[in-house]
C-alpha cells in the first residue's frame, strides 16, 4: 500500500480519500457552503423546492481547480419528491450543485444530504 497526506490505497488496491469534512447549509437551498476538502458531505437546509423545478449552489473549495472533475450524489434523501444532484459547472476554487425535482406533483420538503468527491485532472 502506499500512502500520501490525502489518501491512500486500500487492501484491494481502491484508492480512499482522507480529510473528508462536512457541513450544513444555512438560510437556502440557494445558500453557498464552504468546504475545503477533496470529499465531503454537505447537508442541505430544509428546503422546498417545487415539482419539476430547480435549485443551485455554489460550494467553494479551495482544492478544486478548474480542469477537476467533481463528482456528487445523493447519501441521504428524507425529502418528499424525487432529486438528482449534479455538477453543473467547475471553476478555480468552486463548483456549483444542480438539485432538481424529478417528481410531477410532490414538492421537496427536508433535507437532503450530499456527498461529493473531487477528481484531480490534467489539463
Amino acid at each position: 500500500m502506499s500512502y500520501n497526506q490525502t489518501g491512500y490505497r486500500n487492501s484491494d488496491s481502491v484508492p480512499v480519500m482522507g480529510g473528508q469534512t462536512a457541513v450544513t447549509q444555512i438560510t437556502s437551498i440557494t445558500t453557498g457552503v464552504t468546504c475545503n476538502a477533496y470529499s465531503g458531505v454537505i447537508t442541505t437546509v430544509n428546503q422546498t423546492v417545487a415539482a419539476g423545478a430547480e435549485a443551485e449552489f455554489t460550494v467553494t473549495n479551495s482544492k478544486v481547480a478548474a480542469t477537476d472533475v467533481v463528482v456528487a450524489c445523493i447519501k441521504t434523501h428524507t425529502s418528499a419528491g424525487t432529486f438528482a444532484v449534479d455538477v453543473s459547472a467547475v471553476a478555480a476554487g468552486s463548483f456549483n450543485l444542480r438539485l432538481t425535482n424529478l417528481d410531477a406533483a410532490a414538492a421537496g420538503n427536508n433535507v437532503l444530504v450530499i456527498n461529493f468527491l473531487v477528481l484531480k485532472a490534467a489539463a
